[in-house]
């Protein structure tokens, strides 16, 4: 969306919207002020070229060019000042962070609030940016990747996690006493019989917690303990023996290597080629030509 006025004023607006997530890039050449009466899911902002500053809870902060913030806390009002230039926007729906952290079975969920709004330190501003530049650039950048169910579900839980990161809040993430006692071999055989069954579908970590019947912490330790991995290299692991099976089975004429590891949530393609060297011996085009 591009608008003008006959006063020279001028706002632009790009968004992709990847269901779970949206990203905007919004410019505009006037000062602006904006009230805004509630939100109901975060919007981490990322001013590029703008100075910003926004009145919530009563407390003013402004933000220049290059900060990192939310843009208020969930379900309150706030106000903006947005001189000219350019901001980055990325809403997440509030039920990703739940994939990401999950209670206890068994436990009602707490909803996970945001203590602060502004991230924890400079070095976790700069993992926000980074992200956020990798989704926007590689992943929505690639019309092919951006439509397969397994890329977009990775992504928007990366976000998630990373917004978890990066700002304060009321989510446990350290394991507890219950969590230790769930990490025994049905636990992981469970969570294995679960991946087998499902990985063509977009999985969280909470769906595989929840199949196993334990929470997200307890998954985690069980596959350390047991495996010495984690859950998401676990099923990374089958995905990649199914992409495997369809290299070999495939048509050459008709299938592309990068296609098959698409779809089965591979999107670098060189870092797909690096996993199957190193898992088969050989890099994948020569399977699906061999």
């Amino acid at each position: 969306m591009l608008i003008r006025s006959s006063a020279g004023y001028r706002l632009s607006h790009h968004r992709l919207n990847a269901g779970s997530f949206r990203m905007d890039r919004v410019a505009q050449s006037g000062d602006l002020r904006i009230d805004v009466e509630h939100l109901d899911s975060p919007v981490v902002c990322q001013s590029t070229s703008s100075m910003v500053g926004r009145v919530s809870a009563g407390e003013l902060r402004p933000f220049r060019p290059g900060d990192v913030f939310l843009n208020a806390h969930l379900s309150r009002p706030y106000r903006l000042r947005w001189r000219r230039g350019e901001v980055l926007l990325v809403q997440l729906d509030a039920g990703l962070l739940q994939q990401v952290v999950s209670p206890v079975p068994g436990r009602r969920s707490a909803p996970i609030r945001f203590t602060d709004l502004q991230p924890a330190s400079p070095v976790l501003a700069e993992h926000w940016r980074s992200t956020a530049r990798y989704v926007r650039h590689t992943v929505l950048g690639n019309p092919e990747a951006s439509r397969h169910p397994l890329v977009l579900g990775t992504t928007a839980r990366t976000l998630a996690a990373a917004a978890l990161a990066v700002f304060p809040n009321t989510a446990v993430t350290d394991p507890t006493r219950h969590d230790r006692r769930d990490t025994s071999a049905p636990t992981l055989r469970r969570a294995i019989a679960f991946m087998e069954e499902n990985a063509h579908r977009d999985i969280s970590p909470a769906d595989v917690a929840v199949a196993a019947a334990v929470s997200v912490r307890s998954l985690q330790l069980a596959f350390r303990r047991h495996l010495d991995s984690t859950p998401a290299a676990y099923l990374r692991r089958i995905r990649l023996e199914r992409a495997h099976q369809e290299l070999r089975m495939g048509d050459p004429r008709s299938e592309t290597v990068s296609r098959i590891a698409t779809r089965w949530g591979f999107l670098s393609h060189s870092r797909f080629t690096a996993h199957y060297r190193s898992v088969f011996g050989i890099p994948p085009s020569r399977t699906l030509h061999g």
